[in-house]
C-alpha cells in the first residue's frame, strides 16, 4: 500500500496518552482504542484541532502566542555513504528511495550551511582529514533523516495546528550547560544517554561509575515539563533537540524480554496479571496471582487488542507518538544501530569534553543475549502471518518516518 492510499484510509489526527508513574516504573495509559490494522492507526489526537486548508500551523507552548521556528543541524558538502544497518539509507542525494516513499518524497534542494545553534560556538572540530570526512558523511545522513521526517510529517499532518503542552515534552531531559534536549526512547540506548547527560551536568565524572538504579530512579536529571512556559519555549527555540530511534519490532522484543522474562516487581503484577487473566486458557492460580511467565504470544495479543485489559506503556509505545517528532522538529535523529558513532559525533559537535564518549557496556542483565535482528525473527516466528502484519501496522509510522525496512518479506 503506498502512502497516499494509506492516508486516505486514516483520520488525520492522533490520540495521545497520559503518563502515570507507579511503583518506580512509568506506564502510559491508553486513551481510545488500539490500532489493530493500518486503517486503525490514525485516531484523533487529544491535543489536535482541525484548521481550514492553508491556515498557518502554529507551534506554541500552551497559553503562549509565539511560534517556535524550526532549527537546522549543520549541513556539509554532500557525499555518498554506505547504508545504515536496518534501514534504507542509500544515496541520500535523492530521497525517492522506495515504492512507499515514491509518492511522498520529492527531491529537495540541499539546505544551506549554518551553525548547530547559538549555544555551540565552542563546539569541537575534526582533528584529521579522515575525521573531517566522517563528519561530512554523518552531517549528510542527518540532513537526509530530518528531511524525510519533515516530508512525512507534512504529508501526513498537513492540515493540523497543534499546541505544545507539558505532556508533549514530558519525556525530554534537559542539559543546560551544553544546551541539549534529549527525548528518552526506552530500549534505544536511553540508560547510557542519561549517563552522558549526568556527566555533562557535573553529577558524575565518568559514565562507568553510575549504576542503573541511579540512572532511572535517582531523579537527578531535569525534565523539560518541569519548567514554566517561558522556560520550555526558550529551550525549544535555542537548544539542540536529540532523538535516538531503534528498529521498531526489535525494540518491542527487547522490551518484552526485559520486562517479562526477568523478575520484575512492577510489570509482572501490573501488566502480567491482566494479560494472563484475559489471554491464557486454564491459567494456574500461581500465574494469576503473580503475573509471571507471560509468553510472547500473550503479550502480542494484549498489544494488538482493541480492548486491552491494561493500558499502553512507554517501553513499547511508538516513538512517533512518544517524542512527538512532527511537533518538536528534532535537530538530530540518531539510530540505535549506529549509536556509538553517531552519539560521539553529536557530542563532538556539542563541545563536550574530548574524553567523554558513549558507553559500550550493558549493565542490566549483562549476560543475556542482546536483542538482534536474528533474535527478533525468532520471537516473531511464533506468531501468525496476520499477527506479524498487524504488529508492523502498529508501528507503521515509525517505519516510514525513520526509514526502516520491512522486517518480513510477507508484509504488505
Amino acid at each position: 500500500m503506498d502512502l497516499d492510499s494509506y492516508l486516505s484510509l486514516c483520520h488525520p489526527l492522533w490520540k495521545t496518552a497520559g503518563v502515570e508513574e507507579r511503583g518506580g516504573e512509568e506506564s502510559v495509559k491508553l486513551r481510545g482504542t488500539a490500532r489493530q490494522s493500518r486503517e486503525a492507526l490514525c485516531t484523533q489526537d487529544s491535543e489536535g484541532v482541525r484548521v481550514s486548508p492553508g491556515q498557518d500551523q502554529r507551534l506554541a507552548v500552551e497559553g503562549l502566542t509565539s511560534t517556535i521556528p524550526p532549527m537546522q543541524f549543520p549541513a556539509f558538502q554532500w557525499t555518498r555513504h554506505s547504508a545504515t544497518p536496518g534501514s534504507r539509507e542509500q544515496d541520500m542525494g535523492s530521497l525517492r528511495v522506495t515504492k512507499r516513499h515514491r509518492k511522498l518524497l520529492k527531491t529537495s534542494p540541499v539546505v544551506s550551511n549554518n551553525s548547530l545553534n547559538s549555544s555551540s560556538s565552542s563546539s569541537g572540530s575534526p582533528d584529521s582529514a579522515e575525521e573531517s570526512w566522517q563528519w561530512h558523511r554523518l552531517s549528510h545522513i542527518q540532513e537526509a533523516r530530518r528531511r524525510l521526517m519533515k516530508e512525512v510529517c507534512a504529508k501526513y499532518k498537513s492540515s493540523i495546528s497543534r499546541t505544545i503542552t507539558p505532556h508533549h515534552v514530558s519525556r525530554i531531559y534537559v542539559e543546560d550547560k551544553y544546551k541539549l534536549l534529549y527525548c528518552e526512547v526506552p530500549k534505544a540506548g536511553c540508560s547510557n544517554w542519561k549517563r552522558i547527560l549526568m556527566v555533562l551536568s557535573g553529577l558524575a565524572s565518568s559514565t562507568h561509575e553510575i549504576k542503573h538504579d541511579t540512572v532511572h530512579y535517582g531523579n537527578h536529571l531535569k525534565r523539560l515539563d518541569s519548567f514554566d512556559r517561558q522556560g520550555i519555549t526558550q529551550r525549544l527555540e535555542t537548544y539542540t533537540k536529540v532523538l535516538f530511534v531503534r528498529e521498531p519490532l526489535e525494540r518491542l522484543v527487547s522490551a518484552f524480554r526485559d520486562k517479562f522474562e526477568n523478575p520484575n516487581t512492577y510489570y509482572h503484577p501490573v501488566f502480567g496479571k491482566p494479560i494472563i487473566s484475559k489471554y491464557r486458557v486454564n491459567a494456574s492460580k500461581v500465574a494469576l496471582r503473580t503475573g509471571s511467565g507471560v509468553t510472547f504470544q500473550e503479550f502480542m495479543q494484549y498489544l494488538l487488542d482493541v480492548h486491552r485489559p491494561v493500558g499502553m506503556d512507554i517501553h513499547w509505545e511508538p516513538t512517533s507518538q512518544l517524542c512527538s517528532p512532527c511537533l518538536l522538529d528534532y535537530n538530530f535523529i540518531g539510530k540505535f544501530e549506529t549509536m556509538e558513532e553517531e552519539a560521539n559525533f553529536l557530542l563532538g559537535r556539542s563541545g563536550a569534553p574530548h574524553n567523554l564518549t558513549f558507553p559500550r557496556f550493558k549493565d542490566r542483565n549483562p549476560k543475556a543475549e542482546r536483542t538482534s535482528t536474528h533474535l527478533t525473527h525468532r520471537y516473531f516466528a511464533q506468531l501468525s502471518t496476520s499477527q506479524r502484519q498487524r504488529a508492523y501496522d502498529f508501528y507503521y509510522m515509525d517505519y516510514l518516518m525513520f526509514n526502516y525496512s520491512k522486517p518480513f518479506k510477507d508484509l504488505y
